[in-house]
C-alpha cells in the first residue's frame, strides 16, 4: 500500500485486507507528520502481518519517488514472506469490494499470470497532455506540478534544440494503470534485474514513470500478461482520478470487481458495505465492469461538453465549439402568416409543438397565447430578450419539452440570423417576399410604402446571403412568393409533413388575405424605382387604356 494522505481511512483499508488474510507492506509518505504517523501505527499495531516501510520517501505524483516506494514495500513484502504468490499495489483509497478469498481463489486459476495493463507508448490513446512518446525521449527532471513554469520551458527547450535521450536496448516503452497485480517471480525478476541501476536511472528522467516503469519492465520478464488492471479505477479528461461516493453503491457491487478506486472518506455506506461477506466457497466469477465504465465514460464526456445547448459560467465555449448551439430541433417560419393571418392557430393544430407568434419582434416576445411569461420564466419585454438573444432562443429551446415553432419576418431584429443558420437543429420555412402582401393592402402614403419595402427587401436579401453561406447547417426550405401562391396546397402539405403530420388537403388550407393585385402593386414599385427581387416572377399587368380626352365643344355662335 502506498499511503499519502487521509491516514484514518488507509488504516482502516489496510484492516481489512489483513482481515481478508493478506500480508500488507505499507510506505508511508515522509510528509505525513510524527503525530498522524504515531497514530496511524497506534490503530494497526495489534495485525502482525502488517509491515510499515521505514525508510520513507518524500512521494511526488509524475516522479521517480513512487516508483521506489513501491519497490521497497514489494521487496520488503517478499523478504518477509516466502509464501506470498502475488503481490497487488493499492493505495490508501483502494477500497476492497470482494472478499480477498475471492481474489486469491481468481488468482489461483492460472498462477503465473501477471495482470497489468499494458499498451506500447506509439498506441496508447488515454494520455493527457500530448506526451505518449516524449515522455521516454525528454528529461523531466522538474515537478509538473509544483514547477510548472519550469517543466514547460525545459519541455520546449529540448524539443526546439532536438535533445533527445537514448532509450535502453531492449527496452520497448510501454504504459497503463499503476495497479496491478503480479507474480512473485515476475516481480523478483524486476527487483533482480541485471541491470536494474541503468533501467532506474533512466526512468528517473521519465514522465510519470509509475505508469510506464512496471508496464515496460513486465514485458521482459513475464511469461504470461493479462493487460489488464484488476482495480476499477477511472480518470477525467485532466487525469483525475474518478471518485467514488455513496450513490455507486449498487453499480459497484454488480461490476464484480475486486477494488475500487477512488474512494471519497466520508462514503460512509461504501465503507461499512464493502467488502461483501466470503461466501461458503470463494468465487471466482469474472469481474464486469463494462457497464460502470460506460456510466463513467458518460459523465466525464457530460462534465467535460455540457448538456446540449445549456451555456453557463464554468464551461462557456468558444464560438462553434458548443455542444450544441440548441437544446432540440426547432422551427422558424418566415413570410407564413403574412399571407395567411390566422397561421398561427391553423398551424398549432396540426403539428405537436409550441407554435409562438414572432419571438423577436420589436415591440414583444409574442409567446403562445400571448402570455407575459413564456417557458422557463422567460419575459415578454424586449429589453430583457434583446439583451442575449441568442441566450433567450437557447434558453426558451432547453426549458421546453415540446418542439418550439416561432414566426419570423424582415421587420423583426436579425441578429440571431448567422446563430440559426449554423444550428442543424433548426428547420427554416421561408417564402421571399411575402412581407409584400401586408404593404400593399396599407393605406400609407406610397412614398412611406416604396421606402418601408425597400428597407425591408434589403434586411431579406441579408438574410438569404447567410442562408447561402457554405457554413449553413440549418435545414432550410424557401419558396418566393410567386412560387408559392401556384401551389399553396401543396407546400403546405410538405410543411406539415415533415414536422410530424400527415398531408392537410387542399380544402383545409387557412383563409388567405387579398393577392389579386400584387402584379399591378409590383409594377408601381418598379416605376416608383425600386426594382423588387425576391418576389418571384408575377405576370406583367396589362396597361390601362388611356380614354383620350374629347376635343373641346366649339362654341355656339352668338
Amino acid at each position: 500500500m502506498l499511503c499519502h494522505e487521509k491516514m484514518p481511512v488507509a488504516a482502516r483499508m489496510a484492516r481489512r485486507w489483513h482481515q481478508g488474510g493478506a500480508a500488507v507492506a505499507i510506505h508511508t509518505d515522509r510528509k505525513i507528520g510524527p503525530q498522524i504517523m504515531a497514530e496511524f501505527r497506534a490503530h494497526l499495531v495489534d495485525l502482525p502481518n502488517i509491515h510499515h516501510v521505514e525508510h520513507r520517501r518524500d512521494c511526488e505524483w509524475g516522479m521517480f519517488s513512487l516508483v521506489e516506494a513501491t519497490l521497497d514495500a514489494a521487496a520488503q513484502l517478499l523478504a518477509l514472506h516466502p509464501d506470498v504468490t502475488h503481490v497487488l499495489l493499492a493505495s490508501g483509497s483502494c477500497l476492497p469490494l470482494r472478499p480477498i478469498a475471492d481474489l486469491r481463489a481468481y488468482l489461483a486459476l492460472d498462477p503465473r499470470r501477471d495482470y497489468i495493463e499494458s499498451v506500447t507508448a506509439h498506441d496508447v490513446g488515454w494520455t493527457v497532455g500530448g506526451l505518449n512518446e516524449e515522455r521516454f525521449t525528454l528529461r523531466f527532471p522538474f515537478s509538473w506540478r509544483k514547477r510548472r513554469w519550469l517543466f514547460d520551458r525545459f519541455v520546449d527547450l529540448q524539443r526546439r534544440y532536438k535533445l533527445h535521450r537514448h532509450i535502453p536496448d531492449g527496452l520497448v516503452p510501454h504504459l497503463g494503470s499503476q495497479w496491478w497485480c503480479l507474480t512473485r517471480r515476475t516481480l523478483e525478476a524486476i527487483l533482480n534485474d541485471p541491470r536494474r541501476d541503468e533501467i532506474d536511472h533512466y526512468f528517473r528522467y521519465v514522465w510519470v514513470p509509475d505508469e510506464s516503469y512496471f508496464q515496460t519492465l513486465v514485458r521482459r520478464h513475464s511469461t504470461t500478461i493479462e493487460s489488464r488492471s484488476l482495480t476499477l479505477s477511472k480518470f477525467d479528461s485532466q487525469g483525475k482520478p474518478y471518485t467514488f461516493y455513496d450513490d455507486h453503491l449498487q453499480m459497484l457491487e454488480d461490476s464484480g470487481c475486486f477494488v475500487a478506486r477512488k474512494i471519497w472518506p466520508r462514503a460512509r455506506a461504501l465503507l461499512s458495505h464493502f467488502p461483501r461477506p466470503v461466501g461458503e466457497v470463494p468465487s471466482t466469477a469474472e469481474p464486469q465492469p463494462a457497464h460502470i465504465d460506460r456510466l463513467i465514460n458518460r459523465a466525464v464526456a457530460r462534465r467535460d461538453l455540457g448538456r446540449p445547448g445549456l451555456y453557463m459560467q464554468s464551461r462557456f465555449p468558444r464560438k462553434d465549439k458548443e455542444n450544441g448551439k440548441t437544446a432540440a430541433a426547432y422551427a422558424l417560419f418566415q413570410g407564413f402568416n403574412d399571407i395567411f393571418p390566422d397561421f398561427e392557430d391553423w398551424l398549432a393544430e396540426r403539428v405537436d409543438a409550441d407554435v409562438h407568434g414572432h419571438l423577436f419582434g420589436r415591440e414583444a416576445a409574442e409567446f403562445a397565447g400571448r402570455t407575459e411569461i413564456g417557458p422557463g420564466g422567460l419575459s415578454w419585454q424586449p429589453a430583457l430578450r434583446d439583451h442575449d438573444p441568442q441566450g433567450f432562443l437557447a434558453s426558451l429551446i432547453r426549458m421546453s419539452r415540446r418542439r418550439q415553432v416561432f414566426m419570423q419576418s424582415p421587420r423583426d431584429h436579425q441578429t440571431l440570423d448567422w446563430f440559426m443558420a449554423t444550428d442543424p437543429n433548426c428547420s427554416m420555412y421561408i417564402i421571399t417576399g411575402a412581407w409584400m402582401i401586408p404593404l400593399m393592402g396599407s393605406e400609407m402614403p406610397f412614398d412611406d410604402v416604396r421606402r418601408i419595402a425597400a428597407h425591408l427587401q434589403r434586411r431579406e436579401s441579408h438574410q438569404i446571403e447567410v442562408l447561402r453561406s457554405v457554413w449553413t447547417k440549418a435545414r432550410v426550405r424557401r419558396w418566393d412568393l410567386a412560387d408559392f401562391l401556384a401551389r399553396p396546397g401543396a407546400i403546405l402539405d410538405t410543411v406539415v409533413a415533415e414536422l410530424g403530420r400527415g398531408p392537410v388537403g387542399t380544402d383545409d388550407i387557412p383563409a388567405m388575405r387579398p393577392v389579386d393585385g400584387m402584379p399591378h402593386f409590383l409594377q408601381a414599385l418598379r416605376n416608383a424605382g425600386l426594382q423588387p427581387q425576391l418576389t418571384g416572377d408575377f405576370p406583367t399587368p396589362a396597361p390601362k387604356p388611356r380614354i383620350p380626352k374629347s376635343p373641346p365643344e366649339a362654341p355656339a355662335d352668338a
